[in-house]
């Protein structure tokens, strides 16, 4: 667990910065593949799941 969170905490920094550089490419898309691999695996992924469920349900169906 605790790898795991310092693993998230490593690839999500190396992801903000990548992003706030604009230098987005295919190591930019591997290191947030790894960032979700790695946050699905912590606590997070529990209360981001049931985020995204009531976002999706809070919009408006056509």
């Amino acid at each position: 667990m605790a790898v795991t969170v310092s693993l998230v905490l490593l690839f999500g920094l190396v992801l903000f910065f990548l992003l706030r550089s604009n230098s987005l490419s295919a190591g930019s898309a591997f290191i947030a593949v790894m960032f979700g691999f790695f946050l699905a695996s912590t606590g997070a992924a529990g209360p981001i799941n049931d985020m995204a469920a009531a976002v999706v349900q809070a919009l408006p169906n056509p």
